[in-house]
């Protein structure tokens, strides 16, 4: 559990350390040692203490030290649509308040949202996150300034968008994205296709050679509902698993978000081609679109992670209760309580997510060698009280305000529940400013 070197900048030491390794190693009174961004020794805690004595200390009596979690997919901004339209089937949720409000944003509301979403995705124990949505560049920027590890896709359909006009301005917006990040550490840029239904062929082929091209992640929404599989029969003659295949574009660059209507045949399909899933239960489940067979995906090797969705179709971003409902879900829709255990569940947050962002050799455990993404929980509280085993208590009984600590990158982001990086009382008074023009507009 080290790596060569007596240097270190930061020591992060608690009561239990669990590293979400291979062979699950759980280290009593645990710490990790890190170097710059860089993880590079976990071990007893008083071991590490005396070998790395110049090391700041994070030290938390009672605390549990583990991966940050991994969000696959969300739409951050839609932060300042919460609440604004539920109890709504998707697609008369999509045609009839969310398109009609996302053409009158601009690149300023975004930025402002995206910071809510942010200060909401730290102080719950998200320290990555891939967003697909409008002005991406303000996403990014503050991306940038929150210190998140992010995967970030200016969506494009056939109608014009709010952001970069026709169809023909965003491919080149998507390239100035590309070149603006390239090399970033902690920006990934991706390729957004909203979906089958408002993007053309030609569209998705498009697409599909820009992110070739820069061997990006190629995300789009696929198979979420049956309002979508009837269109796409309608339209194209074939599902919209079946009709990406038909296009050639399904391959290992593709997120799949949400897959609710999969066949058996589909999954085999998409796990031939390398294809990723991104599951998002609350949000299917608030739309009542249906439940993603993902036992049947993970039983033919498909990497799926776990995603919120945005904040307007869920209603929030803590990744502890997708968890919770991930593995809830799925045993009373099978009406068996083995399928979907804690283990499993907490793997799709981290290990899994990773994998759906091809982002593993970097982030996802503890590891030497690896990113330093790490969050600690106060396990010192009634509802976490005894402590018999981690997995099951980070899915069954943890929620994000138990996250005490967040570091991204080797950056303490959050510190005793206080944000380092983010202005958190002028977020939330500028969002007040904000909802009310919003309202006004909408």
């Amino acid at each position: 559990m080290s790596r060569s070197g007596y240097n270190a900048d930061l020591l992060i030491s608690g009561r239990y350390l669990y590293l979400q390794d291979q062979d699950k190693t759980i280290v009593k009174d645990g710490a990790v040692a890190i170097l710059q961004d860089t993880i590079i020794e976990t071990g007893i805690g008083s071991e590490l203490a005396a070998k790395y004595p110049g090391a700041e200390r994070l030290a938390t009596e009672h605390g549990l030290i583990m991966p940050g979690l991994i969000n696959t997919h969300t739409h951050a901004a839609m932060a300042c649509f919460r609440g604004l339209a539920d109890d709504l089937s998707l697609m008369q949720w999509l045609h009839e308040y969310i398109f009609p409000v996302e053409s009158k944003l601009t690149g300023d509301i975004v930025y402002q949202a995206t910071l809510l979403s942010l200060a909401e995705m730290i102080k719950s124990g998200t320290t990555s996150f891939c967003d697909m949505y409008l002005f991406a560049k303000d996403v990014a920027r503050a991306a940038q300034e929150s210190g998140m590890r992010a995967w970030i896709g200016e969506v494009l359909h056939d109608f014009p968008s709010p952001n970069y006009g026709e169809v023909a301005a965003g491919y080149q917006y998507v390239e100035e994205l590309f070149a603006m990040f390239s090399g970033h550490p902690l920006i990934n840029i991706t390729v957004a296709p909203h979906a089958v239904y408002t993007c053309s062929p030609e569209l998705l082929k498009n697409l599909k050679n820009i992110a070739d091209k820069h061997d990006a992640l190629y995300s789009i929404h696929l198979a979420e509902n049956e309002e979508e599989m009837k269109g796409s029969q309608e339209r194209h003659g074939a599902s919209p698993v079946m009709h990406l295949e038909n296009l050639g574009l399904l391959d290992g660059r593709v997120v799949a978000d949400h897959c609710v209507m999969l066949t058996d045949e589909e999954i085999a399909l998409l796990a031939r081609r390398g294809v990723k899933v991104a599951h998002c239960p609350e949000s299917n489940m608030k739309l009542a679109s249906g439940i993603a067979p993902v036992p049947r995906m993970l039983a033919a090797g498909l990497s799926v992670g776990l995603g919120t969705d945005g904040s307007a179709s869920n209603n929030n971003v803590d990744m502890f209760g997708e968890m919770n409902s991930a593995a809830k879900l799925h045993k009373v829709n099978l009406l068996d309580p083995t399928t979907m255990p804690a283990e499993t569940v907490l793997e799709m947050a981290t290990t899994q997510g990773a994998r759906v962002l091809a982002a593993e050799s970097e982030i996802g455990s503890l590891e030497p060698g690896k990113k330093a993404d790490i969050i600690v929980l106060d396990m010192n509280q009634p509802h976490l009280t005894p402590l018999f085993h981690i997995p099951s208590h980070m899915v069954y009984a943890a929620r994000g305000r138990d996250v005490v600590h967040s570091v991204i990158n080797g950056s303490i982001v959050m510190r005793n529940r206080q944000l380092t990086t983010l202005d958190e009382k002028a977020i939330l008074a500028n969002m007040m400013i904000l909802a009310e023009q919003i309202k006004k507009n909408g």
